[in-house]
């Protein structure tokens, strides 16, 4: 009985195509679906924002449309993250999709009343990832993201379930980590 194929089978079969063979074998995959389209446009820095592929995924999975029966789907907007970080990785980009995967949940959760304990949970993990993201950043580009998860904050608070009191410690570790003398990004 055969085992799955796994990728060292597929290159091995790889290596026997010429450089046409490969190009077709990826316009295939480039035609069959969005996603591969989206990989490679953000991977070979292709079409105005390599982001907003990515972003309307997670969009459509954190903030679905209520009245149509759409559910949320934590794991298909964390694997649009994941799939451009493969993508690209871009430490700016990969920040903007937490932050923005922050801000699209926690105003979903505020919007319709949403509580699902599993979904509060994993903004507040996101949230975690998006500091830490930010930590790497600097100047404006940096202070921007932290303004803006400084919102979520706010909108976390409201939600129950814990959320903005672990959004507050977590800030804070990362204020007291970073700025031991005070944190320059918070509007007065």
């Amino acid at each position: 009985m055969k085992s799955r194929p796994t990728w060292a089978d597929v290159k091995t079969k790889l290596a026997g195509f010429d450089r046409a063979g490969l190009l077709g074998v990826l316009q295939d995959l480039y035609a069959a679906d969005e996603g591969n389209r989206a990989f490679l446009h953000a991977r070979f820095g292709l079409g105005e924002d390599a982001l907003q592929p990515y972003k309307k995924i997670i969009d459509r999975w954190l903030w679905p449309d209520v009245f149509r029966g759409q559910q949320t789907s934590v794991s298909r907007a964390k694997g649009a993250i994941a799939k451009y970080k493969k993508a690209l990785g871009d430490p700016v980009g990969l920040t903007e999709l937490q932050v923005f995967y922050c801000e699209r949940a926690a105003g979903f959760c505020e919007d319709v009343d949403h509580r699902d304990a599993a979904y509060l949970d994993a903004i507040v993990r996101v949230f975690e990832r998006a500091l830490k993201a930010a930590a790497n950043l600097t100047g404006n580009v940096q202070s921007d993201f932290l303004s803006r998860l400084d919102r979520v904050r706010s909108i976390g608070r409201q939600l129950g379930n814990g959320v903005g009191e672990e959004m507050d410690i977590l800030l804070s570790e990362f204020e007291s980590s970073t700025y031991p003398r005070g944190v320059p990004w918070k509007r007065k």
